[in-house]
């Protein structure tokens, strides 16, 4: 679905770099902050603020290449969007919480909220390169605008946001810009699964083109070679999901956290915007 993205008439102001992840200017937080208990995803137990016994001295992973193998597959899902950086470079200025242990809690609890806001920015960006959303593109800009000053604030500004409304707000403009892309499928093929349970189903080569599976629950569906072109995926859960040959050119509001919860091959299909993730 090349032809339904274009590049946005004025600069949104925040590149898709900067809403990647980039761990070496980042103090290490999602290792501190987050809490994790031992499963198919962590090996370990872990407080929330309690370092990873894996975080070395420099904030680097000491088994980065090997996290599947040691039993840490939720650390190759979670992404921050940037938050790291922005919060460790930023906000407080390149001043780690090592060095300066008093802002260390404070800092920790910043990491959800900005990880929040940079994920909205995501979208909205995204939003702004979908040509059939075009008739929205100001007021999609005015929320980038809006929520990229929300991130500049001071720590207790950022910790005092109400977010679930910001989310609120940004949502309905990202639904209007769901229908709009989604309106140039067939009514017969555009179907409406969203927030549906689909755990588990069958669904090999399914049409799902144009589809709306915002939220939908495909927990280790069998996906291959399904059609997902030109589908909205917001928040769609796809661990073990398997999209081996599966289409996805074309779909919509899919990050790279989704694709590294399921499983796929060199067949599948992705947005150009996304890598294939390396366990495949």
């Amino acid at each position: 679905m090349s032809e339904q993205r274009v590049h946005a008439e004025s600069d949104p102001g925040r590149g898709a770099l900067e809403l990647r992840a980039d761990c070496a200017n980042c103090f290490g937080l999602c290792c501190v902050a987050l809490a994790f208990t031992a499963s198919a995803d962590f090996a370990m137990d872990k407080d929330a603020g309690q370092p990873c016994p894996n975080l070395q001295a420099d904030f680097r992973c000491g088994i980065h290449q090997r996290l599947r193998p040691q039993g840490f597959q939720g650390c190759t899902v979670y992404d921050c969007f940037g938050a790291g950086q922005q919060i460790s470079q930023v906000t407080y200025a390149g001043q780690d919480w090592r060095q300066a242990p008093g802002t260390a809690q404070q800092m920790f609890a910043l990491l959800p909220v900005v990880r929040q806001l940079h994920e909205l920015l995501w979208y909205l960006t995204e939003a702004l390169e979908l040509e059939p959303a075009r008739a929205l593109h100001g007021d999609l800009r005015d929320a980038l605008t809006r929520i990229e000053r929300l991130v500049q604030g001071s720590p207790d500004e950022l910790l005092a946001l109400d977010v679930a409304a910001h989310r609120s707000d940004v949502s309905v403009l990202l639904l209007r810009t769901s229908e709009l892309v989604r309106a140039g499928v067939t009514k017969k093929r555009k179907k409406d699964r969203r927030g549906a349970d689909l755990i588990g189903a069958g669904l090999k080569g399914a049409d799902l083109h144009g589809a709306n599976l915002r939220g939908a629950y495909l927990i280790g569906a069998d996906l291959r070679g399904a059609d997902l072109r030109v589908a909205d995926l917001i928040g769609a859960d796809f661990r073990d999901a398997d999209l081996s040959g599966a289409d996805l050119t074309g779909s919509f509001f899919l990050t790279q956290s989704q694709l590294n919860a399921a499983k796929g091959d060199a067949g599948t299909r992705l947005p150009p915007a996304l890598t294939r993730p390396s366990h495949w």
